[in-house]
């Protein structure tokens, strides 16, 4: 195989990689608290036997999220918060340990714990989960996340801030985790009964794919031209 194949071949890998984000960023262009990814893309260089000079190969390393909060809506749901800065939400992940997110549309369970829309336990500050005393007739959330109802406060919201928000790797379920130490929430408050939705601009988001998708077609017409030519020359060289 001719080194123009390798370097078509792992172009098109990369940007199939970018299609894949795009196609999941679209899918959450509604999902509250979402966060648009994106693509890194690097030069790696190959340095195969037999050839005097390095391949220039397109390497998809990593992805980075868009930092910029979402639209903020008004829901009158007492269990519904958003955060105002750059602070995230403390939630269980199902393997137990603590995860982030910025998706504040919460519910009860059967047992008053309140969990998130994919039904992982929120995090009390502690680390613990938040239950809900039965029969509270009115629920209260106030700027720092400490929760009351007609008896006084009873629970208090893990709100956490972190030194490089790209340092958060996506969990799935809207989650993330990261092996930064979080840092108390200085500069995010909580607003209750308002929810954020996704950041994601879905006429960016269509604009990126329809250049993904030409990106591809283009490459895969180079790498048809590359194999016609060396077809052809095979086919000259058995004739000889």
């Amino acid at each position: 195989m001719e080194n123009g194949i390798y370097i078509g071949l792992s172009r098109q890998v990369a940007l199939r990689t970018n299609m894949d984000i795009i196609a999941n960023n679209v899918a959450n262009m509604n999902t509250p608290g979402y966060r648009g990814q994106n693509v890194v893309f690097k030069e790696y260089l190959s340095d195969p036997r037999g050839n005097d000079y390095p391949l220039s190969l397109v390497e998809d390393y990593g992805q980075y999220q868009d930092t910029v909060a979402g639209p903020v809506q008004l829901t009158n749901n007492p269990l519904d918060v958003s955060l105002v800065g750059p602070g995230f939400l403390g939630v269980t992940a199902p393997d137990g340990q603590i995860a982030y997110t910025r998706a504040g549309h919460f519910d009860l369970d059967a047992e008053g714990n309140l969990i998130t829309a994919a039904g992982q336990k929120v995090a009390s500050a502690g680390g613990g989960s938040i239950t809900v005393p039965a029969q509270s007739s009115e629920i209260k959330i106030d700027n720092n996340g400490a929760i009351s109802n007609e008896d006084g406060v009873f629970g208090q919201l893990m709100i956490v801030e972190f030194d490089d928000l790209q340092k958060l790797d996506p969990l799935g379920a809207n989650m993330y985790r990261t092996d930064l130490a979080p840092k108390p929430a200085t500069n995010t408050r909580v607003q209750q009964g308002m929810l954020e939705g996704s950041n994601v601009q879905p006429v960016v988001e269509m604009t990126r794919m329809i250049d993904t998708l030409r990106s591809f077609q283009n490459v895969q017409q180079i790498l048809q031209t590359e194999h016609e030519r060396l077809r052809t020359l095979i086919q000259r060289m058995t004739r000889t």
